[in-house]
């Protein structure tokens, strides 16, 4: 009989880490700051699609220390699991060698501690491109949805969504703190929703399921892996909705 961890499945091995250091930060609200990592080790990084991700590793107790892939993932040399954290590469600048990601702060979040205290030259890593979204150009809408940590990306989507196509927006934050200007786009329309329910996301799960999706209409959904969960049983299932018409992604996911 095989031994359990001859049945881990083996997985490809994501891009390896990038040694970086934060050249700047910038508030961009009270719920977000903007963190710019540089250095010569992103010479070459691949120009990441629209709502792509990056991992990013952060330092521990022993400072920076990059972990192997073991097939399924990163391991640091005594076994532990590193700071690991993915998020959207807001914007890239080759020829600054520089990155911005978009950090939500909010209480007891490590990546959010460290966003807070980081200064120029604090280290950290970065692995990626992971594939982002290429919008429909015959579509004849676009529905984007997300939380607060979704907000970059949906961001980088109104620079590229085709100026002539209708799009809403639907965003649900914690707090009013958390609205940012966004991107302009000409046919676009923005809803911020308060989320003030124990169920993270309930208010975009529940303005979702009461848009108006005309045929031809694109979706484009991210935010927490529960409430994705409701919005793609309510697409698929209930709506019938082509799934190559849909992408719903979980960005994190709520402990119970």
């Amino acid at each position: 009989m095989p031994d359990r961890a001859s049945q881990v499945p083996i997985r490809t091995p994501p891009p390896p880490f990038r040694v970086v250091s934060v050249v700047r930060t910038e508030p961009l609200s009270p719920r977000m700051t903007r963190v710019t990592l540089g250095g010569p080790a992103l010479a070459g990084f691949p120009e990441p699609e629209p709502a792509a991700s990056v991992r990013l590793l952060l330092p521990g107790p022993a400072g920076l220390v990059i972990p192997e892939w073991n097939g399924n993932e990163f391991l640091l040399p005594n076994g532990e699991r590193p700071v690991i954290r993915t998020f959207t590469p807001r914007a890239w600048r080759p020829g600054d060698l520089e990155l911005d990601v978009d950090i939500v702060l909010h209480d007891g979040g490590a990546v959010s501690a460290w966003a807070a205290a980081a200064a120029r030259g604090t280290p950290a890593a970065l692995s990626g491109p992971g594939s982002g979204y290429r919008p429909d150009p015959t579509a004849t809408g676009f529905l984007l949805g997300g939380d607060e940590t979704a907000i970059p990306a949906m961001a980088q989507l109104l620079e590229v969504l085709p100026r002539e196509t209708m799009t809403h927006v639907l965003i649900g934050i914690s707090h009013p703190d958390a609205q940012i200007a966004l991107p302009a786009h000409p046919r676009a329309t923005v809803r911020w929703l308060p989320e003030s329910g124990a169920s993270p996301g309930a208010a975009l799960v529940a303005a979702i399921e009461e848009a108006d999706l005309p045929a031809g209409t694109k979706v484009w959904v991210a935010g927490e892996a529960a409430a994705m969960h409701r919005i793609r049983r309510h697409l698929f299932q209930v709506r019938g909705l082509p799934r190559q018409d849909a992408s719903v992604r979980g960005y994190w996911k709520q402990r119970g």
